[in-house]
């Protein structure tokens, strides 16, 4: 029996989709009523999660494998989502990390990691976009991470691809929040998932506990909050105020950070015209 609603609300294609995060944003959109396309690598595993899915749920669930760091597979994708017009989110979870330090990291590794978190998103971002736009419907959620505002922790290349993908979405926001385009910048802290697996710490289970959450309590936090229509989202944070503050503080220093002389404290203004 179905438990999804009756009408649909268009479809959402979710990479990363066969495990984890992806799998449980897959689980919860099928049951508020949408279609979906998912796209991972392990293509097993992703037909088995969308014949249930399609099952459980009553929706229409397309299993796509496709390597997003493979160039033929990512402009595959790119095309469905420039020429389907069913489509009305995209959730940019496909992503992996690393823990080592820049001299301890494998550059290729780390130019895959590039390839992965910011060129995939990037480019599948702006594919689905023109036809959004047109309908004046739609979302899009991008997975970052709380390495976005904390680039000490982890893999600094890690931290930088997810520092891109909170910009991206904040700089969209600014550019198409007014014309019918809902956006989204998730930020997990540490989360149970294969992700630690990749990362090289052999499983999030060697983490303290206390500081991992679920991935279905992530998702569901954050649902929470798309629905509350909130641009930045950190499932973990206790009080938003303080991501307000945050906020605020990098917008305060905007007006300051570019004119015709250097600030006093270097004691060179002028210098160079005399």
């Amino acid at each position: 029996m179905s438990n999804s609603s009756t009408s649909s609300k268009g479809t959402a294609l979710i990479t990363g989709a066969s495990t984890g995060i992806g799998a449980v944003y897959a689980d919860r959109l099928a049951k508020r009523g949408y279609d979906l396309i998912l796209i991972a690598r392990n293509g097993k595993l992703l037909t088995e999660l969308a014949t249930s899915l399609s099952v459980a749920t009553g929706r229409k669930v397309e299993a796509l494998p496709a390597d997003l760091t493979n160039k033929a597979d990512l402009r595959r994708i790119e095309e469905r989502l420039k020429t389907d017009a069913s489509i009305t989110t995209l959730i940019n979870n496909a992503g992996f990390g690393g823990v080592s330090t820049l001299l301890d990291s494998d550059v290729d590794q780390m130019e895959n990691m590039i390839e992965l978190n910011i060129t995939a998103l990037l480019r599948l971002t702006k594919a689905v976009l023109p036809g959004l736009l047109e309908r004046r419907n739609g979302a899009i959620i991008n997975i970052a991470s709380i390495v976005a505002l904390n680039p000490e922790l982890l893999n600094g290349v890690y931290s930088g691809t997810k520092a891109f993908v909170l910009n991206l979405t904040q700089s969209l926001h600014k550019e198409v929040s007014d014309k019918g385009i809902q956006l989204q910048a998730v930020l997990p802290g540490a989360t149970a998932s294969e992700f630690w697996d990749r990362a090289g710490i052999g499983g999030h289970q060697n983490l303290p506990s206390e500081i991992v959450m679920s991935s279905e309590e992530m998702v569901d936090a954050s649902l929470v909050a798309f629905d509350r229509g909130e641009l930045v989202t950190i499932p973990a944070l206790p009080e938003v105020a303080d991501w307000d503050k945050f906020n605020a503080a990098r917008i305060a220093l905007a007006p300051n950070l570019s004119h015709k002389y250097s600030a006093e404290r270097y004691g060179v203004r002028g210098l160079a015209t005399r």
